[in-house]
């Protein structure tokens, strides 16, 4: 069978059709991830049908590093780089010991351990798909990454040790993740979005858990939307420790950090 040549105009005719509003710069990515006329129209085909275009490439950007995201991964969100930048002032000089609790494909630990040399990195997600791809992103730093619930996933040498703690804990209230954007809600694992009722469960059992594998002046960090910020602190400083809110207007993202004095 020939395969027609790849016409850009067409490529973006198709996504746009399709109702891609950033028709041009998708088809950009596109045509510069695929091998070959066939590939291109592959994948221009799956991105019409609503997959997220980082399915559709296997990647995204995500502060500065390509990370691998294989199909019914959690996609990093652009707004989370700002709670890397807040992690990464809250750094300290010396080595570090960085966990990424909920890491979905690792980005946030990957983004961490290239921006921290001499690191040690810790990763745990409950969803299988996630922990596999995750390992793929964080093995160039030396990354470990665990299978399981939460703090049950690591190893019990790391209470007590930990020194940046990230957790971009699902917060999507129950009965709002059908509100989501079809590309969310019928390609992402449902783990990595629904929060409970209120969508702040996780981040309590977190919150709650946290001090006792916090070190000395290590600090959690983790995501929620803007009118959750109140229950947030709420639980932050009921699981001990001392709690602030950090906000960027331009990513529209809100980070809740932790202290454990």
């Amino acid at each position: 069978m020939t395969v027609e040549p790849v016409s850009v105009a067409g490529v973006v005719s198709r996504l746009r059709a399709a109702g891609c509003v950033f028709a041009e710069d998708e088809a950009e990515l596109i045509l510069g991830t695929a091998d070959g006329p066939a590939q291109v129209a592959s994948m221009v085909e799956r991105r019409a049908s609503g997959l997220p275009l980082e399915h559709v490439l296997g990647w995204a950007e995500f502060h500065g590093l390509r990370v691998a995201v294989d199909p019914g991964v959690f996609v990093p969100r652009r707004r989370t780089e700002f709670l890397v930048h807040q992690a990464l002032a809250a750094a300290a000089s010396r080595p570090l010991v960085v966990v990424d609790l909920c890491c979905g494909s690792g980005a946030l630990g990957a983004a961490l351990a290239a921006a921290l040399p001499g690191a040690e990195l810790h990763a745990a997600d409950i969803e299988p798909a996630a922990v596999r791809c995750a390992r793929r992103n964080v093995a160039p730093f030396g990354g470990r990454v665990y299978e399981g619930d939460l703090f049950a996933a690591l190893p019990a040498g790391l209470r007590g040790r930990i020194d940046i703690l990230t957790a971009n804990v699902p917060y999507v209230p129950s009965d709002e993740v059908g509100l989501l954007p079809a590309e969310a809600r019928e390609h992402e694992p449902l783990v990595a979005l629904d929060g409970g009722s209120d969508g702040l469960d996780i981040m309590r059992r977190v919150a709650l858990a946290a001090p006792d594998w916090l070190a000395p002046g290590g600090v959690l960090l983790t995501e929620t939307s803007e009118r959750q910020v109140p229950g947030a602190l709420a639980a932050v400083s009921a699981g001990g420790l001392r709690a602030r809110l950090v906000t960027s207007d331009e990513l529209y993202a809100n980070v809740v950090t932790g202290v454990r004095e």
